[in-house]
């Protein structure tokens, strides 16, 4: 028997029972729209994942408007100090790295002129250093010629700073000295000791400290047989002043009241020497100096 062809009967295509070619197309077609729509829509699905997931992304973590740097005048970011401090603010106009000028300061006060006055007068009697002396006092020759006898926890603004002639102490001096607070000798009820240097242009250098203030400085101070001259001047230029005290047969003593103001620093400088000696050893003598 021949080789039966079970595809074709005839001329014409085999196809499922009750379907046409016309038929099969239009359910093909309408298959594929399914498949595209289906597709579309998921493509739709994902694209709004996605638009959702971008969103969350930016708005989850805050704004934060601090963190905008401000801009230097030649366009680059100013960057904060190491420590973590914010920028300074940009004065326009200056270069890179060039800071704005200084406030000018504010005017001083002018310095105020040094001042100097002095006066003379008699002893006392029996003059209390303590009372006197209340910023410092020295007093000479109660411990002989070379040890003198300071106020205890006193200023230290009295210098005995030397000068010409050999010194030598003495006890019959006309006034007597008294104090209660001194060092190395604590307290004394009166003494009538001091230190004298003979001939002339010997004599005595002192200094006392300035402070801005005004002081007041008491010398106690004498002569025998001489004419004296007490020079005063405040250290670095100002004013001075020349007083003189004479006695050609005896001995005379006077308290130099000194007032002077001077700047920190300065210091009133005190020299009490024998202008002339009228006798033998005419002398200039030196007691006590006491500042208040």
């Amino acid at each position: 028997m021949g080789q039966q062809d079970h595809g074709r009967v005839g001329d014409r295509t085999a196809y499922p029972r009750g379907q046409t070619r016309s038929a099969l197309r239009r359910l093909a077609r309408a298959r594929q729209r399914r498949r595209w729509l289906l597709e579309a829509l998921a493509a739709f699905v994902c694209l709004a994942a996605l638009v959702a997931y971008l969103g969350s992304e930016r708005h989850d973590t805050p704004r934060e408007e601090n963190a905008v740097l401000p801009v230097a005048p030649t366009g680059r970011p100013v960057l904060p100090p190491p420590g973590g401090s914010q920028p300074s603010a940009v004065t326009p106009g200056l270069n890179p790295r060039q800071r704005p000028p200084s406030p000018s300061p504010s005017p001083s006060r002018p310095a105020v002129p040094p001042t100097l006055t002095v006066s003379q007068s008699d002893v006392p009697a029996r003059v209390d250093l303590s009372a006197v002396g209340t910023v410092d006092w020295v007093q000479w020759g109660h411990l002989g010629a070379r040890t003198p006898v300071r106020k205890r926890h006193g200023s230290g603004d009295i210098r005995d700073e030397g000068g010409r002639g050999e010194r030598q102490s003495y006890d019959n001096n006309p006034e007597e000295y008294a104090w209660r607070d001194g060092t190395p000798t604590a307290a004394v009820s009166g003494t009538l000791s001091g230190v004298y240097t003979c001939d002339r242009g010997s004599g005595f250098t002192l200094a006392v400290a300035a402070n801005g203030q005004l002081r007041t400085v008491h010398l106690y101070a004498g002569l025998w047989m001489a004419r004296g001259r007490l020079d005063l001047r405040i250290s670095g230029g100002g004013p001075a002043s020349t007083l003189r005290m004479e006695d050609p047969h005896t001995a005379r003593t006077a308290d130099f009241t000194i007032r002077f103001r001077a700047a920190p620093g300065a210091k009133l400088l005190l020299s009490w020497t024998v202008e002339e000696s009228l006798g033998d050893c005419g002398n200039v003598s030196l007691q006590a100096v006491a500042l208040r």
